[in-house]
């Protein structure tokens, strides 16, 4: 995890290691400070000529218990921050509740990757082709930003629909600290699938993904939801597709138009790993296998 840097340095002028949460939010009160977590992704992002200088003040927060850890309470599913994205692969509770989530997770990056990288650091790079970010797109998750605040600590949710603002950047402040993920643990009728491009999925950094989550009920859906990765400045909702979708039944017409406003809804670009034409033919045939799927379940 990477807080934007305003500080431009080539090295920290101090390190911090906090134990709580408290103390971790004290330690980047003034907002100058560049957090570590999995650090997955800091030596590329702080080298000379990196997109994040590092600021004043490195914080490892790595030895926080209090924002690992996967839980339930009334009926919300709660992922800690610090999560990892082997954690994730590997738990009970998300297996049966999200399953989703460690599908994912088992096709994200490489082994030595999913070990040390975290859930809260693949957010909060905000990059538009971030793995974890789709499914909990349309698990409608949310984010739980705290700072501290006249002597104790405040928080604040924030819809992860409503968190990035484009390549690299959030509404967090500097002063804030992602520390949770939480999001209602889906219906016993919901239907959620995620499909990422590449010839190497756990390995391949996305061309393409999505995820569509649904309620099934007589034959039609509703409560659609639709993410698509790596095909806009952010991770985006295909709004378009999903109003059109709703309570609709599946059939060859519907899944048809679903995957074209699909498209529409997306604003890929050609770069190094594919065209802006091959994004929008992936995304049609992955929204179309997503809901042939559904429509088989």
């Amino acid at each position: 995890m990477v807080s934007q840097a305003t500080t431009e340095s080539q090295t920290p002028q101090e390190y911090a290691a906090p134990s709580t949460i408290e103390e971790a939010l004290r330690s980047i009160a003034d907002g100058d400070a560049t957090i570590l977590a999995g650090g997955t992704d800091l030596m590329l992002q702080t080298k000379p000529g990196g997109r994040l200088p590092y600021r004043r003040k490195l914080v490892n927060i790595r030895r926080i218990a209090g924002l690992r850890g996967v839980g339930e309470k009334d009926g919300r599913i709660s992922i800690g921050a610090l999560v990892t994205i082997t954690d994730i692969a590997n738990n009970e509770l998300l297996k049966t509740a999200a399953p989703v989530l460690p599908q994912t997770a088992d096709c994200f990056a490489s082994g030595q990757i999913r070990n040390m990288g975290t859930v809260g650091g693949n957010i909060c790079n905000a990059s538009p082709a971030g793995d974890m970010i789709v499914p909990l797109l349309v698990l409608d998750a949310e984010v739980e930003l705290s700072a501290w605040a006249k002597g104790a600590v405040a928080t604040r949710l924030v819809p992860l629909s409503k968190f990035f603002t484009g390549p690299g950047r959030t509404v967090k402040q500097p002063n804030e600290l992602l520390t949770r993920i939480v999001f209602a643990r889906p219906d016993k009728k919901y239907s959620v699938g995620y499909i990422k491009s590449g010839p190497r999925p756990a390995l391949e950094i996305s061309t393409v993904s999505a995820a569509l989550s649904a309620i099934r009920d007589n034959d039609k859906l509703s409560s659609v939801r639709i993410a698509l990765g790596a095909v806009g400045p952010t991770v985006l909702r295909a709004v378009k597709a999903e109003a059109y979708l709703e309570g609709k039944t599946v059939n060859a017409q519907v899944v048809a138009e679903t995957a074209r406003l699909a498209a529409e809804d997306a604003s890929p670009i050609d770069d190094v790993r594919a065209t802006a034409w091959y994004r929008r033919h992936l995304i049609q045939v992955y929204v179309k296998r997503l809901l042939e799927n559904d429509s088989q379940g």
